[in-house]
């Protein structure tokens, strides 16, 4: 095996949708020397990933390559502003109510009177730009709260986020369970955290130092089963309940489970997540779904933006992880994203959906010694004990 700078690109393919194969980050490539089709961050994720690569790997007919890799130039970043309807703006509506290798564990199912006391904005217009903040080039998050009204979890589910998912692969839902409850969530999550049961976060298939050059975050997972996570069990409940009526309308997937809830702490002092995909190589994660929790937070002060590089357009989406934010996008290469240095403490929880076929696909090929956790379909709890 092989490698050489990505250079001048001479097979003439899109930078932007180049990914190291093993874990997806997209910066400082280096391009197999045999086939010069596929990329990785590095030789160490070149040979983990050589089984499955030498069943598609064949030869070139070009000069070899160089014998010194060197870091790839990063692609410029078109940033203008471009007015096209499509993505002109992404949607947010008003709603008052992320990798280790992630185990599977059912949607939470709700009681059937607890499906019509959510409190939720019904207009899905999108605001001019005089009523708008401008967060990325040529992509304007409305910031203007909608008239409001009494409806079911159903109706928001179909009339807003699946036509937004749809229509640009990013939805994002504010005030989507109040302060009252944001803050007991935000309560356990400090608690949580004080236990001291965080840990370095880690790439799929790597444990290892290098992992801190690329992610800043200290996390653990839960079920909200555990003693002191009540509140972050209704968090996934009312996530749940969400995704399971958007469930058949969202693409053509069909999602019958999620990971466990990843809680992830960003400590400050710049850390960050470098430009990456959470499902580069098709794990089965289908939809990436994150409720942020910081009080007060200042983007321009604190940094910690999440920005969102949509495959195939000139622009850029920055969400802000503000307090009782809720934000859904496709977790495959359409999304590529980053974590920009934090200079505050950021909290976040993060599930990622399970498309059925393609979860069972991935098991099937890549998964040896059998899968940790319980295998469970939607609408099917397993027993908790």
């Amino acid at each position: 095996m092989s490698m050489e700078s990505k250079g001048e690109n001479p097979t003439g393919t899109d930078l932007n949708r180049q990914y190291c194969e093993l874990c997806g980050k997209m910066e400082n490539l280096l391009k197999c020397g045999r086939c010069r089709n596929s990329f990785y961050c590095s030789k160490e994720h070149q040979k983990a990933d050589w089984n499955k690569h030498k069943q598609v790997c064949k030869e070139a007919e070009k000069p070899k390559c160089l014998s010194q890799p060197e870091p790839t130039q990063q692609p410029v970043r078109t940033a203008k502003r471009v007015q096209d309807e499509q993505l002109k703006c992404v949607e947010k509506q008003n709603y008052t109510g992320s990798n280790s290798s992630p185990n599977t564990v059912p949607l939470n199912q709700p009681k059937d009177d607890e499906r019509t006391k959510d409190v939720i904005s019904t207009s899905t217009g999108l605001e001019s730009a005089s009523d708008s903040t401008q967060t990325g080039e040529g992509i304007e998050l409305s910031t203007k709260p909608n008239g409001q009204m009494r409806s079911p979890p159903r109706k928001y589910a179909r009339e807003y986020i699946v036509p937004c998912m749809n229509k640009h692969g990013i939805c994002v839902v504010d005030n989507f369970l109040g302060e009252e409850t944001g803050l007991s969530i935000l309560e356990d999550v400090r608690a949580l955290h004080k236990t001291g049961k965080f840990t370095d976060g880690q790439l799929v298939s790597q444990k290892s130092d290098s992992s801190k050059d690329i992610r800043g975050d200290k996390i653990t997972w839960t079920e909200g089963i555990e003693p002191g996570c009540e509140k972050i069990a209704f968090l996934l409940s009312r996530m749940d309940d969400l995704v399971r009526h958007c469930n058949g309308k969202l693409g053509n997937y069909k999602i019958n489970g999620r990971t466990k809830a990843m809680v992830a702490c960003y400590p400050g002092k710049g850390t960050g997540y470098v430009r990456h995909v959470d499902n580069p190589n098709g794990d089965g994660r289908c939809v990436t779904c994150i409720y942020y929790l910081n009080k007060d937070w200042d983007a321009k002060k604190h940094g910690g933006l999440l920005r969102i590089f949509p495959e195939g357009k000139a622009q850029f989406a920055d969400i802000e992880p503000k307090f009782d934010r809720l934000l859904f996008f496709w977790s495959d290469r359409r999304n590529p994203h980053e974590v920009q240095p934090a200079y505050h403490t950021r909290y976040a929880i993060t599930v990622w959906y399970f498309d059925g076929d393609e979860r069972a696909r991935a098991k099937e090929k890549y998964l040896t010694g059998g899968e940790k956790g319980v295998k469970v379909e939607l609408n099917k709890p397993s027993d908790p004990s």
